[in-house]
Order: C-alpha cells, then structure tokens, then sequence
C-alpha cells in the first residue's frame, strides 16, 4: 500500500516510519531542512528509534 503523510515534526515522522516497515510511504514537508535531512538519513527529531530505523533500513 502507498501511504502519504503530511509533516515530518514528532508526529508525522514517527507515523511515516512506523508505516514503513510494511508499507511504501511518503512524507512531505514544507520545511525544506527537515526534507535534506530525512533524504540523507538523519533524524530532524530526537528520537532513539527513528535514528536507528534510519541507519539500519534501506
């Protein structure tokens, strides 16, 4: 299933990766620094699962 999800703040960011262990999602922002930051697989949020999430999973 695609799934889209709108802001990359606690919330949104944390929904996106929960849904992307089974699902294709994409998360959208205006902030164009959280963006860069998510593409080169950094967390824009202090958050122990989301940063071992992203160096773990492709």
């Amino acid at each position: 299933m695609k799934i889209a999800v709108a802001g990359a703040g606690y919330v949104g960011l944390s929904l996106g990766v929960l849904l992307s262990q089974y699902h294709e999602v994409t998360i959208v922002d205006l902030i164009e620094e959280k963006v860069n930051m998510i593409n080169n697989r950094k967390s824009p949020i202090v958050d122990k699962e989301i940063e071992e999430y992203f160096r773990k999973k492709s």
